[in-house]
């Protein structure tokens, strides 16, 4: 059986496309007792809870009608919030210029994980400005190195 995440992703895309959304993630977890299937949309301006409504009212529509998860579940539909998971490269494109975290597989300059502003992404090398203390430092990162990555809201 394939995965539940990828089922899930073939039923919502053409709903969320047929809304002009993009799909930023689909979890599927169990916490404590209960299972999660969380779906984050966004769009450029950002989504509101009336969209998330339609997104959840037709995915469950079709989740119930197909039944692909063996398991009871809570279905959650949501926005990615401010600090939104970066995945694909063109979520790296857009945050070019604002501030990121990144973590990496291995270390790179005796450091694993990364918060900064995004200078630069060329589609296998991340550029980015960090400080340390009161200095500025640029570190190059390997796209295939990063482990996780997410935008940053910095105080």
């Amino acid at each position: 059986m394939s995965k539940v995440t990828d089922v899930v992703e073939e039923l919502v895309t053409p709903i969320i496309q047929d809304m002009d959304l993009e799909l930023v993630e689909i979890e599927y977890v169990k916490e404590g007792k209960n299972w999660f299937l969380r779906i984050f949309i966004d769009k450029e301006d950002g989504i509101d809870i009336e969209e998330c409504g339609i997104v959840s009212e037709r995915l469950g529509e079709k989740l119930d009608e197909l039944d692909p998860i063996p398991n009871n579940y809570f279905l959650e539909v949501s926005s990615p919030g401010a600090e939104r998971p970066l995945k694909k490269e063109k979520d790296f494109v857009k945050a070019v210029g604002k501030n990121v975290n990144i973590k990496t597989y291995e270390q790179i300059d005796g450091e694993k994980q990364f918060e900064g502003r995004l200078l630069e992404f060329n589609g296998e090398t991340l550029k980015l400005e960090i400080k340390i203390k009161t200095r500025v430092k640029e570190v190059e990162i390997p796209f295939e190195k990063v482990a996780k990555a997410r935008l940053a809201i910095l105080f």
